[in-house]
């Protein structure tokens, strides 16, 4: 679940070193791990091809090769740059290695081979060069398996991004922890299958180095989901509200509504305009229905104290109308998504005023254009990756910042950061999103903290796609949840 960035690896390398830990141990380890990947993936491979780079990444190659050719494998290596400058532990590695290696320039492919990448791996933070990405290219067109060390060379360890060009990996074999660029687009497509081997670091280590990021996994956020017991009932399992557009637009807050239903709210109401409430009469069973015009009549609605949780956003309009009732609801558990985002798009400081000097409670769940819209300034900034994006946008908010797409950033104003990689591609439909909103709304309704809701919500939408399979329309998510008690 803990992701290290590249720093924090090294930070773990640095203080299992200081430690006693024998550095030069852990970098034949790593190697091993990787010649018995190739060994256990390609037992037919004609030869191994080892890109090795100026650093430690260079030295787990040096091991690897060594390893293989012990092990009867036809071995090229290839290094880059100047290997007598080469220093600490892959000085070591390149001397024990008993290969001769070439320049990289002289490599061509050869048939049948398997090239190993130990060129760079997650330190990475500049674009390759273009002779390096020649040869990329030239192994990929030719569609020779690759196995990279750590992470595919060119891919931010970071950030995901591709600096320049990139390998795509049919497995990528990393130690002790996933980084968040095996995970965040486009590097996790480069990554093939991903191998996180154990060299010996302790966990205690590992826990000193790490900082805020994750993979949204249930481990994150099982603790907080909601627990039926004997004596629950539907006032005691959460009021959700949710706010509906015209009549033509009822159809996004529907699918909010009963997603927040699905999600365990105890009741759920849709507000709706009073020239929209027979439209959306004539759809509603279980979910409630209230007429709500206007402000002073979503307040009057507010005396009501069962009410537990709002959404507010999908079809519901952009303009005024959208600020006053954030206004008036900005005190109280809120997803706000859609429209309700785009309507602040001008005056974003509106927003950050209403939800500044509280415990956040409110759940912003943007995707690409509208995070753009609200936060102009990090969304252009490229050397951000989107976990840091987030991150910016989660304190300047003072809210969670759901940061939608293929790989969702959840992250809260403290600083923690969930990427979470279980949607399938089917989940971009229309009206997916929406679903979302009312999941993570009827968790809220429960009681769930804002961070812990927004991350389930976000995990258990990927789950519902996954079980409804492809093809599925976002009528469909809401009956595919899993129950909370068989997750794990």
């Amino acid at each position: 679940m803990l992701l290290l960035t590249p720093e924090e690896m090294g930070n773990a390398d640095r203080l299992a070193a200081e430690s006693g830990i024998d550095s030069y141990g852990l970098m034949i380890k790593a190697g091993h791990a990787v010649s018995a990947a190739f060994l256990r993936l390609f037992p037919g491979a004609s030869r191994a091809t080892v890109f090795c780079g100026p650093g430690n990444n260079g030295g787990d190659g040096y091991v690897a090769a060594e390893a293989l050719k012990a092990a009867g494998v036809p071995v090229a290596i290839f290094h880059l740059g100047d290997p007598e400058k080469l220093a600490g532990d892959a000085r070591r590695a390149r001397i024990d290695c008993a290969i001769e290696s070439r320049p990289i320039p002289d490599y061509r492919l050869y048939p049948g081979e398997v090239v190993i990448d130990a060129l760079f791996g997650a330190g990475l933070q500049r674009p390759l060069s273009d002779n390096l990405c020649e040869i990329i290219e030239a192994v990929t067109d030719a569609a020779v398996p690759v196995i990279a060390v750590d992470l595919p060379s060119g891919v931010g360890g970071l950030t995901g991004q591709v600096l320049g060009g990139a390998f795509r990996a049919a497995h990528t074999v990393t130690f002790m922890r996933a980084k968040p660029g095996h995970y965040l687009l486009p590097g996790r497509a480069h990554c093939g299958s991903l191998e996180v081997f154990d060299i010996g670091i302790p966990q205690r280590i590992l826990a000193e180095a790490g900082g805020a990021h994750h993979l949204n996994t249930p481990a994150l956020f099982k603790a907080s989901l909601p627990a039926l017991s004997a004596s629950s009932h539907k006032f005691r399992r959460g009021h959700l509200g949710v706010f509906s557009g015209g009549p033509s637009a009822t159809g996004a807050a529907r699918l909010s509504a009963m997603a927040g239903l699905r999600a365990g709210a105890g009741l759920v109401t849709l507000a709706v305009p009073s020239n929209a409430a027979l439209v959306a009469a004539t759809h509603l069973t279980a979910v409630m229905m209230k007429p709500v015009s206007d402000v002073a009549a979503l307040e009057d609605w507010l005396a009501d104290k069962r009410l537990s949780a709002f959404v507010l956003g999908p079809g519901f309009g952009v303009g005024e109308k959208a600020r006053t009732f954030v206004e008036a609801l900005a005190a109280r558990p809120l997803v706000l998504d859609a429209d309700g985002i785009t309507s602040f798009a001008e005056a974003p400081e509106q927003l950050f005023g209403l939800l500044a000097g509280t415990e956040p409670h409110c759940v912003l769940t943007p995707h690409e254009g509208e995070f753009a819209r609200l936060f102009p300034d990090i969304s252009k900034h490229d050397t951000f990756g989107k976990p840091e994006k987030a991150s910016r946008a989660a304190r300047r908010a003072n809210a969670v910042v759901l940061y939608k797409g293929a790989d969702t950033v959840i992250a809260a104003p403290d600083g923690r950061i969930a990427i979470n990689a279980d949607a399938p591609p089917w989940l971009a439909t229309a009206g997916s999103g929406d679903v979302l909103a009312g999941i993570i709304g009827g968790l809220l309704a429960q009681g769930m903290p804002a961070f812990e809701a927004a991350a389930a919500g976000a995990w258990l939408h990927g789950d519902a796609a996954n079980r409804a399979g492809e093809g599925l329309t976002a009528e469909d998510l809401p009956g595919h949840l899993p129950r909370f008690s068989a997750i794990s």
